[in-house]
């Protein structure tokens, strides 16, 4: 009986050791897991600004960058101006008889006309005083006819020679006026052509008006070459001597064009300001119409003025505002990004001048900047917890 009391008590023993070391061995598990929990959570604290962008989904949403390095920078006026039409590039058509304006075709500013083109009919056939075509034309035969009998009558000195140098003198001035009207004359009327190839700037008529001779029907312009004058202000005079070319933006479609890929060239800077009391010097630029330009319309122009050297800039598509301040985003391994504050400077429509934030060396982003900010405010939304 002594026997089986004392291997009771040696078995609880034994037990009650092996629990102790379990518990101890779980209570040193457990403090293991929450040193590693504390090693992470510090970890994420430490890259809790980084962006995450799997390489693939960046470059299918079209994600560039590219090293830093500073490069050459011109000083920048940024102004407003027009596009003129080239002197020598444009004309204006006139009417040649009194009429009344009927359009042979749909004539609209822009519509690109041939030389020699129809473009209205002037019609006087309704008219008190009745064509004029047919008035000229009769005023011609009888000149002509005059002139004939005066031809026969001088060599028998019948006719005086004044008189017969009168008789002349009212041919041939009939003749040059019948000449001049007969063109393009039909029953309709007198019709109106395009003397060159070009395009229609100016229609300065309307179906039904009437018109005299000599008034200007519609000016029609080539647009071989155009003018872009940059109205400057006058605070800016010491420096026009300075400015080499520029870059302009249409508001048609709000792409920046560089004069230097237009053949552009610089013809005039104003000594003083218009008459017009617009305390607005003019610079004057020429260049070759590549595109759709419309003379007459106005754009904003950045005047490129004095080089720069060793100039940080960055294209349009690397910035991003938030809140009024300026963002660029770094790539700083394959996959993780970071936001970046930027002070920018001068702007030349194409690329802005950036003064601090970024140095020589990073790697930008230069294009998809906006998508690497949507990931940005994906990464920032908390994961779903489950704690309760």
């Amino acid at each position: 009986m002594k026997k089986y009391i004392f291997a009771g008590v040696v078995t609880l023993l034994l037990l009650s050791s092996c629990n102790n070391k379990s518990e101890s061995k779980r209570e040193g598990h457990s403090s293991e897991m929450e040193a590693h929990h504390e090693e992470n959570h510090e970890a994420g604290k430490e890259h809790s600004d980084e962006i995450i962008l799997p390489s693939a989904k960046a470059q299918a949403v079209g994600v560039q960058s590219m090293i830093i390095q500073p490069g050459l920078f011109n000083q920048i006026i940024k102004t407003s101006g027009q596009i003129e039409a080239a002197q020598g590039n444009e004309k204006t058509v006139v009417a040649t008889v009194n009429g009344i304006v009927s359009f042979q075709k749909k004539v609209v500013q822009g519509i690109s006309v041939g030389e020699g083109t129809g473009l209205m009919i002037l019609s006087s056939n309704n008219l008190t005083n009745g064509d004029p075509v047919q008035r000229t034309r009769v005023t011609y035969e009888t000149a002509r006819k005059e002139y004939e009998r005066m031809k026969a009558l001088v060599t028998n000195k019948i006719v005086s020679e004044k008189e017969f140098a009168q008789a002349k003198q009212d041919y041939e001035s009939a003749r040059i006026s019948y000449n001049a009207v007969i063109k393009n004359h039909s029953a309709k009327g007198q019709l109106i052509t395009s003397p060159m190839n070009g395009y229609i700037k100016d229609l300065l008529v309307r179906e039904g008006d009437y018109v005299e001779v000599g008034q200007p029907l519609v000016s029609i312009t080539q647009n071989r070459k155009l003018f872009l004058r940059a109205d400057v202000s006058e605070r800016y005079y010491s420096s026009l001597r300075s400015i080499k070319s520029a870059n302009f933006c249409t508001p048609y479609d709000n792409k920046v064009n560089a004069l230097e890929k237009l053949n552009g060239k610089l013809l005039s800077y104003g000594k003083a300001t218009g008459t017009d009391n617009s305390y607005y010097l003019p610079v004057i630029f020429e260049f070759d119409n590549k595109g759709d330009f419309i003379p007459g319309t106005f754009v904003e122009i950045y005047l490129l003025s004095t080089p720069m050297n060793n100039v940080i800039s960055l294209p349009h598509s690397a910035l991003t505002e938030e809140q009024g301040s300026i963002f660029v985003y770094l790539q700083v391994d394959e996959e993780g990004y970071k936001k970046q504050l930027v002070t920018v400077g001068a702007d030349d429509g194409q690329r802005v001048q950036i003064i601090s934030g970024i140095k020589a060396g990073d790697r930008v982003v230069t294009e998809g900047a906006y998508q690497v900010k949507l990931a940005g405010a994906t990464n920032a939304i908390p994961p779903h917890s489950h704690e309760h």
